[in-house]
């Protein structure tokens, strides 16, 4: 039987039938998998860097890598679809995400550690670009719910793989090759799904979206303008996980209630992610949404910066609230196109863009706060990046479809 049913007009139509929640558990499972190879390193990272050798150049490449990959693989995404099927690239990114995964748990090379923490990001970013493009083609009434699926396990996976890592390490004797190791069998799990639905691979329709590469999206403001909010509420995220530990600590606090205050930061995505694209999709405008994420994110800098020894785990709660960006930057995927092949390039771009944007984040922060001794000057610039942050939601969030500009009619 057929996951999918063909509308009049040539393109795919949503999931009907009984395989209908073979594809929810397949996004559900695929989505837990697309952040376990970047989270599951940093718990262990001096325990993989002593133990393989590595130099700091080697470690800075490494905590480099997740921007680079799910940029310039990201971009080639929606191409690479369209050649190879969405169901099949998927299958594929799932594999090539646990091989990955399994590689580097055996490795005892830096160098090969690098290099299968790169293919396990590769299948990581394909997943990333290509989940909002099944959500749009299977679900097109129902976008907001299945993104709300999406996000939230998402973030279930990105909190379990950081949170778990470390005591799988303790319960294996120190051994960081299986706690590492682990997270490859949830990629193998994530994978049985999409070797079913491979039968239900979906066809687009003729020369659809084929017109909305990357050349054609550089013309497109909403596109910017989507790349734009992707990558500040990005850039934000690299850098309150990268300084708030610190930031804490200068402030008072012990590195232990530094640690508590950063699971509260972290857990709060998850209930956040469940309610914002739900909330998003009931209206056409996002913009209050947008707004209301910004003055979340200003209450919450502001308390950090003026009293970080304070109730820091309310500021943090306030900040984490404001990250809510990220599950409305994923919504407005689906909710500025009309058909599944814009929302994949649309995907593309945005995310890829998005990425390059937020990746100079922690590396200018860190640059500032060591030449001027402080946290005022990287609070002022994070301030700069919501300002942008909202600049471009505010255009993005208007009722408006990618498909409908005349730059790209024309």
């Amino acid at each position: 039987m057929s996951v999918l049913t063909q509308q009049p007009s040539g393109r795919t139509g949503g999931a009907t039938g009984s395989l209908t929640w073979l594809l929810v558990l397949g996004i559900v499972l695929a989505a837990m998998n697309l952040r376990t190879a970047v989270t599951s390193v940093g718990p262990v990272l001096d325990s993989v860097s002593s133990g393989l050798g590595m130099s700091g150049v080697g470690v800075g490449l490494l905590t480099t890598l997740p921007v680079l990959i799910f940029a310039t693989v990201g971009a080639m995404t929606s191409a690479l679809a369209r050649k190879v099927g969405e169901h099949r690239l998927l299958l594929l990114a799932l594999v090539a995400l646990g091989a990955g995964l399994l590689v580097r748990a055996l490795a005892d090379s830096a160098g090969v550690f690098l290099f299968s923490s790169a293919l396990a990001l590769s299948g990581g970013a394909v997943g990333n670009v290509l989940i909002p493009t099944l959500i749009k083609r299977h679900f097109p009434g129902r976008a907001g719910t299945m993104t709300t699926v999406y996000t939230t396990a998402l973030a279930v996976g990105t909190m379990l793989a950081a949170a778990a890592t470390v005591p799988i390490q303790r319960a294996a004797d120190g051994n960081w090759h299986i706690a590492l190791g682990v997270w490859a069998a949830l990629a193998a799990v994530a994978a049985l799904p999409w070797l079913a639905l491979l039968r239900s691979e979906p066809e687009p329709a003729a020369g659809s979206g084929a017109a909305l590469g990357p050349r054609a999206l550089v013309r497109s403001r909403l596109a910017w303008a989507v790349a734009a909010y992707f990558g500040t509420q990005s850039m934000v995220a690299y850098i309150m996980f990268g300084f708030l530990p610190a930031i804490l600590v200068d402030g008072g606090y012990t590195t232990g209630q530094a640690g508590m205050v950063l699971g509260v930061f972290t857990a709060i995505g998850i209930p956040v992610s469940m309610l914002v694209p739900w909330v998003a999709s009931r209206f056409s405008d996002q913009r209050p949404v947008v707004a209301t994420f910004v003055v979340f994110y200003i209450a919450g800098f502001l308390g950090l910066l003026l009293s970080p020894g304070g109730p820091a785990w309310l500021f943090a709660l306030l900040v984490g609230v404001g990250m809510g960006s990220f599950p409305l930057a994923l919504t407005m995927l689906a909710l500025r196109t009309r058909t599944p092949e814009a929302t994949a390039a649309l995907s593309a771009f945005g995310q890829s863009a998005g990425y390059l944007i937020a990746g100079a984040g922690p590396l200018v922060v860190g640059v500032i706060h060591e030449s001027s001794g402080g946290w005022t000057w990287p609070f002022l610039l994070m301030f700069a990046v919501i300002a942008v942050q909202f600049a471009s939601g505010w255009y993005a969030g208007r009722p408006r479809f990618l498909e409908d500009e005349r730059a790209l009619r024309a």
